[in-house]
């Protein structure tokens, strides 16, 4: 149980002085006793509260305390403060309420800038007045830049947290300490994605770079270990506004949720974990000597701290307690529906020589018959190293990188005629022989022919 302490200062000096009379408060005294018991503690030092060193109190002193609680008990022992304290006597009326004005009107102006534009205009006299005395006034007047921002946003902040674990996820990119590796300064990027209503980190990983694709095989990587969640929380970041993530979720059933640009409160759970993941792990990463090392760092914090630390926010159980305790509801999730929701498909005309061009590379098929026409290409992004294929008339055809110098040595297969040679011959056909029977009178040929005689 949590002792019994003074609710303020002002209460603390009471109890401080209240102490300092000890038994003269509650004691029957005679004529002259009083003064000699006061005069002895004028003689005596004592530490304040928040004090550094001790001091005692004259005779007077020590009598207006006696007296004043004799009045009013504890309450007249209280300190009184001053009558103009925080008005900005070194200003005038008319000074005050012009800086005051000014904050309201111009919230982002800083307090040096304010005195220093008034002193150039001639309405402060320079050094006057000091920067801290004009922030105590505004202060005093509830004109801080925070709060007059506060007081012009329209939008209400609450703090709120997801029903349950796998409701919502936050994804994150943290920028860490450059990496130094043969020689080479690389950048150090970590993508996360953080279980709202838990805390628990379900996917945390240390990249060069923060590309969509980064984040897509983090998500995917999440998604086989732990299932698909009913949102994903994102920041506007064009890592994050890729046409692929907004199809990839809509396909999962997932609702893909953006915050608000400029607006870093919005994220505070993220930012608050990147914090802790700086003050534990980011800035001890002076040996590691590649992204393997970083890795297995940051994930060894993860499952040996993190997860098993009590947390503040979840009444003292920890992020992995919170996120075990969720029961999984069976949803029809598994790796074939998350195959065709990252499956990403696009029309190419396939070129003379039977292949088409994805991604940069060049990639051939076996079907002849389809050169020159316009065929589905189709990737998955479940697995990077998986080729693509074609989709065309309810096929699936097999592409494979082409390889100009085996194909050199390659037979070239032999298509088959146009015409089956079984087949009957059509009649003839010659336009210019037409034109010429036309032009000098002749009967026309094809009529000879198919009366069996000469043309």
């Amino acid at each position: 149980m949590e002792g019994l302490t003074p609710k303020s200062h002002a209460e603390a000096v009471a109890v401080f002085r209240h102490g300092v009379l000890g038994a003269l408060t509650q004691a029957q005294l005679e004529k002259g006793q009083l003064r000699a018991a006061l005069l002895s503690l004028s003689q005596q030092r004592f530490r304040p509260p928040g004090a550094q060193a001790t001091r005692g109190f004259s005779l007077p002193t020590l009598e207006r305390w006696y007296y004043a609680y004799k009045r009013q008990g504890l309450a007249g022992l209280l300190p009184t403060a001053r009558g103009d304290k925080g008005r900005a006597l070194a200003l005038t009326p008319a000074q005050r309420q012009l800086l005051l004005d000014i904050r309201r009107e111009h919230p982002s102006a800083s307090v040096p800038l304010m005195l220093r534009t008034l002193e150039a205009d001639g309405r402060l006299t320079t050094g006057a007045v000091s920067a801290a005395t004009v922030r105590r006034l505004l202060r005093e007047a509830g004109h801080t830049r925070q709060a007059l921002r506060d007081a012009s946003s329209r939008h209400t902040r609450l703090r709120w947290q997801a029903e349950a674990p796998m409701a919502l996820w936050h994804g994150d990119v943290c920028h860490g300490p450059s990496l130094t590796l043969e020689d080479k300064t690389l950048p150090l990027r970590l993508h996360a994605l953080l279980d709202d209503a838990s805390r628990y980190v379900v996917a945390l990983e240390a990249h060069h770079s923060e590309r969509e694709v980064d984040m897509l095989g983090l998500l995917v990587r999440a998604l086989r270990r732990h299932g698909k969640p009913d949102a994903l929380y994102l920041d506007n970041g064009s890592t994050y506004r890729g046409d692929t993530l907004a199809t990839a979720c809509a396909r999962l059933g997932t609702t893909l949720l953006h915050a608000r640009p400029y607006d870093p409160q919005a994220r505070g759970k993220m930012e608050r974990f990147w914090r802790t993941l700086r003050e534990g792990c980011l800035d001890f990463l002076g040996g590691a000597a590649s992204l393997h090392d970083v890795n297995v760092r940051l994930w060894a914090f993860l499952d040996a701290h993190y997860h098993r630390a009590p947390h503040s926010s979840l009444l003292g159980r920890s992020p992995l307690a919170v996120f075990q305790s969720h029961t999984p509801t069976p949803d029809g999730f598994d790796e074939q529906r998350l195959r065709e929701a990252l499956t990403v498909r696009l029309r190419r005309r396939v070129r003379r020589d039977t292949t088409v061009s994805l991604g940069g590379e060049d990639y051939e098929m076996d079907a002849g018959h389809l050169a020159g026409r316009v065929v589905t290409l189709c990737r998955c992004l479940v697995d990077a190293r998986e080729a693509p294929w074609v989709e065309h008339e309810g096929q699936r055809i097999a592409l494979h990188p082409v390889d100009p110098v085996r194909n050199s040595r390659r037979e070239r297969p032999w298509r088959r005629p146009h015409l089956d040679e079984t087949v009957p011959r059509h009649p003839a056909f010659d336009p210019p022989r037409a034109l010429l029977d036309k032009a000098t009178g002749r009967p026309q040929s094809h009529a000879a022919n198919e009366d069996g005689g000469e043309a």
